[in-house]
């Protein structure tokens, strides 16, 4: 039976955390997903086996990748899978933001998207499942709205200082 399920790989134990906050998201929209941690520069034969391990599967898939610094990770995923790859890099002001370039730059035929919020990273890839999912699709809207109603009582409750 075909599965539908975001593959969340870290480029380290470090990222865990900065992942926990796409998991609430996952969570919360009843996403299945499933968490690896490899890197592209450390244990580049690992990284490939486990897409490889994806690639056979005929489950539907999206990967978020997670990895700072050198966001190597996010590259050599899309490059190596026919599946969408959103890159999720938990940028770090202690280089001024600039790691943030080596997610932006890729090689022609390397196409990761590149989304910085957590949440919308999360949000983006149940959005690609949704696309044949009209139960999915319909708690994405579930979703969008109950963010929406978080504004309207914002302002109705300002309204009425």
């Amino acid at each position: 039976m075909v599965e539908e399920k975001i593959i969340i790989i870290m480029g380290s134990k470090k990222d865990e955390e900065f992942s926990n906050l796409i998991c609430t998201c996952l969570n919360k929209l009843s996403v299945t997903y499933e968490r690896r941690v490899a890197s592209a520069h450390k244990t580049p034969q690992k990284l490939l086996k486990i897409i490889e391990e994806y690639e056979k599967m005929e489950d539907r898939i999206v990967y978020i990748t997670i990895a700072g610094r050198s966001n190597a990770l996010s590259g050599f995923v899309d490059a190596n899978t026919k599946y969408p790859v959103i890159a999720c890099p938990p940028c770090s002001n202690k280089f001024g933001y600039l790691d943030i370039y080596s997610s932006l730059r890729m090689p022609s035929g390397v196409s990761p998207l590149v989304i910085l919020d957590p949440e919308n990273a999360a949000l983006a890839a149940a959005k690609i499942l949704a696309l044949t999912n009209p139960e999915l699709s319909n708690r994405v809207l579930d979703y969008q709205q109950s963010i929406k109603a978080i504004v309207e009582r914002a302002d109705k409750k300002l309204r009425s200082v």
